[in-house]
C-alpha cells in the first residue's frame, strides 16, 4: 500500500455559538474564513492547515482538543489577546522540556488555544 498524500488538515470542534466563536477567530486572531457552510465555518491557519467550527447542541468537549498556533511573535499575539479580553490560562513562558515558548488561552466556547514558538532550528513549519 502506498503512503497517502494528504492535501490539508482540518481540526473540527463543536461549539454552542458559531457566530461568537467565528468572530473571535476571524477578528481577534485574524484567521481568514475560507468556507461558510451555514452550520460550520472553516478558517485557514497556515498553508493547508485549518480549524473548523460547527454549531451543535450540547456541551463541547473543550478539554479533549488543543488548538495550537505557531508563530514567532508570541508576546505580540499575547498582548493582542489580552487587549481583546481573552481568558489567559497561562501567560507566555519557556518550556525547556519541549523546547518551546508558549502560552494558553480560552476561546469563547471554552476550547484551549496554545500559542507557541519553537526554539528548535529544525522545526520545519
Amino acid at each position: 500500500m502506498s503512503t497517502p498524500t494528504y492535501e490539508a488538515a482540518i481540526t473540527f470542534c463543536n461549539v454552542p455559538d458559531l457566530a461568537e466563536v467565528s468572530a473571535f477567530y476571524e477578528t481577534v486572531l485574524g484567521l481568514p474564513l475560507v468556507l461558510d457552510q451555514g452550520g460550520c465555518r472553516i478558517f485557514r491557519v497556515a498553508g493547508s492547515g485549518y480549524f473548523g467550527f460547527c454549531e451543535r447542541d450540547g456541551v463541547p468537549q473543550t478539554e479533549t482538543v488543543l488548538l495550537t498556533l505557531v508563530l514567532d511573535d508570541v508576546d505580540g499575539l499575547h498582548q493582542r489577546l489580552v487587549d481583546a479580553d481573552v481568558t489567559v490560562d497561562q501567560p507566555p513562558q519557556d518550556n525547556p522540556t519541549y523546547g518551546i515558548y508558549h502560552a494558553f488561552y480560552r476561546d469563547p466556547a471554552g476550547y484551549r488555544i496554545e500559542i507557541q514558538r519553537f526554539h528548535n532550528p529544525h522545526w520545519a513549519g
